[in-house]
């Protein structure tokens, strides 16, 4: 059910998505967006009906007190409205959920509504996969669209993909078909440090879409929990022989394939990216693999939050070459400011 009531009229709106599941190793993308509403205080006013769309013996609800009283949160996807500030204020409709159980055509059908009578000009879906990338390395961040003239004007790669997907892909090319402009946003997380949370591939995803918008997102701890993140991975790999052996692998792999364009664009959007942040004030299951397998009025459930946790990285094991919706994991280096 579309619910529009108490939402303003919005400036300029870009719609930005992230669902949980196969599209969301280390919980970087939803992570990314519930980064976006708490940063900018956004409130839910809409949800989608969670008893079209998932199966709750795979999602399950949970269970809480509130005040002494017992209530239940169903998994189900919300979208909340962020005005950000500046000389050129928008807004973005962000949209947080769980990737659905079933009726995934409807399921971006009425997505498609709420961008049609919110105004929505773009897009941005933001996905997350497993790749062969070194933790110690800059995040690789692809931007891929189904468009042509959008993939020139935007510098991005047109999508070229075949194989299996996940919701990010159905959704971009419901977009496409609708008339939408629409582009994916992957961050490569390592294969073999997975488990979530991933604050750097988070922070590269946000780095990214700051990029593709021309905005300023607020950091907040993410620059600090990303760095604790990669001395905690330094140490466990430490600890393993192979591991370690298999992370300079992968780094000399990536250093030699990035030597070529070692400067040029990468160091143009970092520089860029610096005056940005110098010039402006404080701002208003499984995963897919790289091989395919600011504020308002309206507040309904609030979110949960992502969990954390760290576990000890397995034995490497080389996941195959190709990559979701044309993704490629080690295509762009993202960057942790």
């Amino acid at each position: 059910m579309i619910e529009l009531e108490g939402v303003p009229e919005l400036i300029d709106p870009v719609m930005v998505a992230a669902f949980e599941g196969w599209n969301d190793a280390g919980d970087a993308a939803s992570t990314a967006v519930a980064h976006l509403e708490r940063e900018w205080k956004g409130e839910v006013f809409a949800a989608l009906d969670a008893e079209d769309y998932y199966d709750f013996q795979v999602n399950r609800p949970t269970v809480f007190m509130d005040g002494g009283v017992r209530k239940i949160t169903w998994p189900t996807t919300r979208l909340s409205v962020v005005r950000v500030g500046g000389d050129k204020p928008r807004d973005l409709v962000l949209v947080r959920g769980i990737e659905p159980s079933m009726r995934w055509r409807s399921f971006c059908n009425e997505l498609l509504g709420f961008a049609h009578e919110l105004g929505v000009e773009l897009v941005v879906v933001l996905g997350a996969l497993l790749g062969d990338t070194p933790h110690t390395r800059p995040v690789p961040v692809s931007g891929v669209t189904s468009d042509p003239d959008l993939a020139r004007r935007m510098d991005l790669e047109e999508t070229k993909y075949e194989g299996p997907t996940g919701i990010v892909g159905v959704l971009q090319e419901a977009c496409t078909h609708a008339g939408v402009p629409a582009v994916s946003l992957w961050a490569a997380v390592p294969h073999y440090v997975s488990q979530p949370p991933n604050p750097k591939a988070t922070l590269a995803l946000l780095n990214r879409l700051e990029d593709l918008l021309d905005l300023r997102i607020p950091q907040g701890e993410l620059p600090e929990d990303a760095r604790a993140w990669q001395v905690g991975v330094d140490q466990l790999a430490a600890e393993d022989s192979e591991v370690a052996e298999y992370v300079q692998t992968l780094e000399e792999a990536r250093d030699t394939a990035e030597l070529p364009e070692a400067s040029g664009e990468a160091i143009a959007r970092e520089f860029e990216r610096y005056l940005r942040r110098r010039d402006v004030g404080p701002a208003a299951g499984g995963h897919a693999t790289a091989d395919g397998g600011e504020g308002g009025s309206f507040r309904r459930d609030t979110p949960r939050d992502t969990p954390g946790g760290r576990a000890r990285p397995p034995k490497p094991a080389k996941p195959d070459t190709d990559t979701p919706d044309g993704a490629e994991a080690d295509d762009e280096g993202g960057s942790e400011d």
